[in-house]
This record gives structure tokens, C-alpha cells and sequence, in this order.
């Protein structure tokens, strides 16, 4: 899986999967555990442009959220910004 370092929120850090341009595997370290179990049990299986488009801008503190955080690094699984480390 791999590891992308969240920023702005009470989760550390976000473990997940693509295949195929579909969430395969997602799991979150840290934050609020009800929440960000459910969000992750609610992506497996979709596309990534539909995860994007469903999470991205929700908004919990810092000006950013859990689910945003997936969004960005989904977003940046595409094409990786500069500063933005993926782990595998």
C-alpha cells in the first residue's frame, strides 16, 4: 500500500490502494476512528475520479478534512506536485 503524509488534520498519515484507477484498499492513521473507518469502507470500489469528486473541499479544520486529505492524495497519485513524497 502506499503512504500519504496528511497535513492540517487529527489523522497522521492515509494507507491505500489503486488498481485499475479504482480504490482498492484504504485505511487511515489516526483521526477520529467512526469516521474515518466509514469514509474508507465507503471508497473501496469506487473510480478515483469519483472519490476526488466526491471528497475533495469538504472542509473540518486547517481549511481541510480527512476525506480532503484522500482527495489530495489521490489527486496527487496522477501527478505527484513538487513537495509531495508517495511511499510505497
Amino acid at each position: 500500500m502506499k503512504l500519504f503524509r496528511t497535513t492540517g488534520t487529527c489523522s497522521e498519515a492515509i494507507r491505500y490502494e489503486v488498481t485499475d484507477g479504482v480504490v482498492t484498499a484504504c485505511q487511515f492513521v489516526g483521526g477520529c476512528p467512526g469516521n474515518t473507518q466509514a469514509v474508507a469502507k465507503l471508497v473501496i470500489g469506487k473510480k478515483v475520479e469519483e472519490v476526488i469528486a466526491l471528497l475533495k473541499g469538504i472542509p473540518c479544520r486547517n481549511g481541510t478534512s480527512c476525506p480532503d486529505q484522500l482527495a489530495r492524495a489521490l489527486e496527487a497519485e496522477r501527478q505527484p506536485p513538487s513537495g509531495v513524497i508517495l511511499t510505497p
